[in-house]
Formats: C-alpha cells, sequence, structure tokens
C-alpha cells in the first residue's frame, strides 16, 4: 500500500505542476511520483535543462507586455501554458 507522506512547496511550483499533470492527462501525485523516480535512478541519462525564450511581440520586436526576464519561474509557466494550449 502506497505511504502517505505530507511534503511542502512553494505556490509557484505546485501551481507549475498541476497545470503540467493537467496538460498532460493525469494525477499530480504520478507527476511527482514520476520526477523522484527520475532523480533517484542512477542509470537514468541526465536531462540538459531546456532553455526558455521570453516571448517577442510581433508589433515591437521587444518583450511582450508584462513579461520580464528577470522571473525564470513566469517564463516556464508561460511556456507550460502554450504547450498545454497546443496539446487540446
Amino acid at each position: 500500500m502506497p505511504e502517505r507522506t505530507t511534503v511542502r512547496l512553494p505556490e509557484d511550483l505546485v501551481r507549475r505542476a498541476k497545470r503540467k499533470a493537467l496538460a498532460e492527462g493525469r494525477s499530480l501525485t504520478a507527476l511527482i511520483e514520476d520526477g523522484l523516480r527520475r532523480v533517484l535512478d542512477d542509470r537514468a541519462p541526465r536531462v540538459r535543462a531546456k532553455r526558455v525564450l521570453a516571448p517577442v511581440s510581433s508589433a515591437t520586436g521587444g518583450l511582450m507586455p508584462g513579461v520580464s526576464l528577470d522571473d525564470g519561474a513566469a517564463l516556464q509557466e508561460l511556456e507550460d501554458l502554450q504547450t498545454a494550449g497546443r496539446l487540446r
């Protein structure tokens, strides 16, 4: 029987994880379990972090309004939302 435990995570991380789980059609528990298995499996190949490019306005050629390069979590969330939108 699976063990039940409590973890404390930053709100933005939980929010992003829930969106990713929803976009992939699985539970938050399954997402967390998969992540833990990957981290703990010494045989798993190391995955390089994917570069996140900031959204660029086609009108001005600069960053989209409200986008800050100083907020990496917000940039990742934008990418997650775009990916989820393409999956629908």
